[in-house]
């Protein structure tokens, strides 16, 4: 029988420590060349406003597609701008074994995805963290982001101040301009709808890493040339080829794939200065399905 999880309950079997874990695991072999996988198809139903996206994958252990909504029109409804479903099947038959629902999946294989480069990435004594953006994204990399490093101070910045206010109340965080958040800071998130850049590079010190997740389309910026000019690693080369502005407008070299660390293949550059840009694939969807799943099928299991 085909199971379904709805968000409560995928919520209540995802753990930071293990989704971190899945995701190294995941990404290493994806850029490995182990999972199966198209860039993802983004339907475009209304220029700017809403997207439909279609996101299938293959791994030895899982296999399954997510249908997402993308809708930067809902900004302000109340109405969550990523809004996903997930079906997981199992690779050697074929069966599908479960749909659950998918938003809170994006929300924290994205912010894990974003720590475990963070882990790799970013300097061991990392201190002071600085969100650009105060919404979902903000707070789901605050939670990853504590996970490897130990931050003594968290800085927030949001084009509407008072949502970055309540967002500071809230996290004991402290809301100020984006160039002073981003001045002096060690990690740096970038997660916005911007259009045009909101981090500069002349406002980043020498060895600060940035967690780039935002503008997820080819021709939308977060972050400057300057910015882009630093040592750049993505998730997928294909994908950011394709869907991110700020490496296609930046022409940016490309020095690795955060799978390639991950796996080993290439050194992690911990002393550089280090952009991270993600957009998001596939596997990571699916192989947080999966643990999901496992999860649900070991609690069914336990004695009561």
């Amino acid at each position: 029988m085909v199971m379904f999880l709805n968000e409560e309950r995928v919520g209540g079997l995802l753990r930071w420590d293990r989704l971190i874990a899945a995701m190294e695991a995941a990404l290493a072999g994806f850029s490995l060349g182990r999972v199966l996988q198209p860039v993802r198809n983004m339907l475009t139903i209304e220029e700017g406003k809403r997207y439909l996206g279609i996101m299938p994958a293959v791994a030895e252990d899982a296999m399954g597609a997510k249908l997402v909504s993308f809708y930067p029109g809902n900004t302000g409804t109340g109405v969550p701008t990523h809004l996903a479903m997930i079906m997981l099947l199992r690779p050697d038959t074929g069966e599908p074994l479960a749909v659950m629902d998918g938003r809170l999946i994006t929300e924290m294989r994205t912010a894990a995805v974003s720590a475990a480069a963070t882990r790799r990435l970013a300097a061991p004594d990392a201190r002071v963290l600085a969100l650009l953006g105060s919404g979902v994204q903000a707070r789901a990399h605050l939670e990853a982001l504590q996970q490897v490093r130990h931050f003594e101070e968290v800085r927030v910045w949001s084009r509407t101040a008072d949502h970055a206010a309540r967002f500071a109340e809230r996290y004991k965080a402290k809301a100020m301009p984006a160039d002073s958040a981003v001045r002096g800071a060690d990690v740096i998130v970038t997660a916005t709808a911007a259009l045009q850049p909101i981090l500069e590079g002349a406002w980043l010190k020498p060895g600060a890493h940035v967690n780039a997740v935002g503008a997820p389309r080819p021709d939308w910026r977060e972050l400057d040339d300057r910015a882009m000019a630093n040592t750049l690693v993505v998730d997928s080369r294909e994908a950011v080829l394709k869907e991110s502005g700020d490496v296609i407008l930046s022409k940016s070299k490309i020095y690795a794939e955060i799978g390639e660390i991950f796996a080993g293949v290439k050194a992690a550059p911990v002393s550089a200065t280090t952009v991270f840009k993600s957009v998001g694939i596939a596997i990571e969807d699916i192989a947080t399905a999966k643990l999901v799943y496992d999860a649900a099928c070991g609690e069914q299991q336990r004695p009561r």
